[in-house]
């Protein structure tokens, strides 16, 4: 009998998820864009590869927003709005810390969960991870936007039928039950409208950025014969996370697919014998600056009192919108502030917001925001290259403009906000140039 499917509130939505097993490791199953817990127990590939995993753990496994069981348009949910249902489930499995298994696609998701809740997360095992799907600066050789929109206007052509062009189809290889099982549960997991969306949406995505900032124990795993995926993907994830293990096991196609033995067996080696997690004092997280226009002359005009008076107003907006999106302020910087966030698109809402109230009150500011590898200090106070780099976005905006930096812009694709290129600048301090966007409403 398949377990029960229950449900853990996160923000709007209810997400779906199963606990299988009861070893003495939790485990969280990330899957790619495509997936139906209830419906996977009937699929003879997914419940072995399943049963398998629950051999030596609690196996969590969950339908991620807008897919499956779980609330949500297909398609329109950011990666952080995901993370947040992530920790959402884990919570509600009362799983604090857990090894986490993603595959493809679903790779982004576990690596900027694991990047920015380091402490929730033991160990990573990313099958066939795909950090990016486009072709883009230092990925030449991947699929151009227009090769992977034809792509995908063949597999929804061919949705939940056994033709050719349809890639889930032929994960089945030549065993036609297997591929009348794909395409079934194809049809039944997603409507192709729908998966078409989110490939189109995920296509924007990048997490390259995030690899370094991974500090659990990584196992990187693939089939030697898959043809689908390419293995450049998984190698380009093996060498940017510090200290990951790359691993080619034997087969064609996904590890999910076919006998379930060996790829269980070397995820059980890796997750039940890795070394215990250090302590973290480094966090994947996005910083923002704040500074107030013109405020020495500000300050002169209005005389000592006028001014205090309105930097207490100025301070205790910037701590109300800071904690109403879920950040932390950090410190004040006498005509501004630096504060903290877990998400990118919260940290463009938080200056965004700012902008516009203190800019009532007549109060202009500029804003910088950048997401990338911070060290935590004894004092609460942070520190490293991603701090510095948010400060010199901050000096770059003019009056009343939020600036966000390329890796903001990549991790927020599905946010409210639009973010305009604004070219290439030099950073005081920084070897290459970077990329920055103007926020909008």
């Amino acid at each position: 009998m398949p377990p029960e499917t229950r449900y853990a509130a996160s923000g709007d939505a209810q997400i779906a998820y199963q606990v299988v097993g009861d070893g003495p490791l939790d485990l969280l199953f990330v899957p790619s864009f495509l997936s139906n817990i209830e419906l996977g127990w009937d699929h003879p590939a997914i419940a072995a590869f399943s049963m398998r995993l629950a051999r030596f753990a609690r196996l969590i496994l969950f339908d991620r927003r807008g897919n499956g069981m779980s609330d949500g348009l297909a398609g329109a949910s950011p990666l952080e709005e995901q993370v947040d249902d992530v920790r959402a489930v884990l919570e509600a499995a009362d799983a604090p810390e857990a090894a986490v298994l993603a595959i493809n696609e679903g790779a982004r998701l576990a690596l900027l969960f694991a990047a920015s809740h380091p402490e929730s997360v033991r160990a990573l095992v990313l099958a066939a991870p795909v950090p990016r799907l486009v072709r883009g600066p230092g990925y030449e050789w991947a699929k151009t936007q227009q090769q992977r929109e034809a792509s995908i206007g063949q597999l929804v052509a061919t949705w939940g039928r056994d033709e050719p062009g349809n890639a889930w189809a032929a994960m089945g290889g030549d065993d036609p039950e297997l591929r009348a099982a794909m395409t079934r549960y194809q049809r039944l997991a997603s409507g192709p409208n729908g998966a078409a969306a989110t490939l189109l949406r995920a296509g924007e995505t990048d997490v390259r950025e995030v690899l370094g900032s991974i500090q659990c124990p990584t196992l990187v795993l693939r089939r030697s014969g898959d043809e689908e995926i390419d293995v450049r993907h998984s190698r380009t994830v093996a060498e940017g996370i510090p200290g990951a293990r790359y691993l080619e096991i034997g087969g064609s196609g996904q590890v999910w697919v076919g006998d379930p033995e060996e790829p269980g067996r070397e995820i059980e080696a890796f997750l039940t014998g890795s070394p215990p997690r250090p302590a973290s004092e480094r966090v994947l997280a996005t910083v923002m600056f704040t500074d107030i226009v013109g405020s020495t002359a500000l300050a002169s005009e209005m005389g000592d009192g006028r001014w205090r008076e309105l930097l207490g107003r100025h301070d205790s907006i910037v701590r109300e919108e800071v904690g109403r999106h879920r950040g932390r302020v950090v410190k004040s910087l006498g005509d501004g502030a630096l504060a903290l966030f877990d998400g990118p698109s919260r940290a463009v809402g938080c200056a965004v917001s700012l902008r516009d109230r203190l800019a009532a009150i007549d109060l202009p500011i500029r804003a910088g925001l950048h997401t990338g590898e911070c060290e935590l200090l004894g004092d609460g106070d942070v520190g490293g290259m991603a701090v510095h780099i948010g400060a010199r976005i901050a000096a770059l905006a003019a009056p009343e403009e939020v600036l966000a930096s390329r890796t903001v812009r990549d991790l927020s694709i599905g946010s409210p906000f639009t973010l305009d290129d604004r070219g290439e600048h030099e950073l005081k301090g920084v070897a290459e140039p970077w990329r920055v966007y103007a926020a909008g409403g």
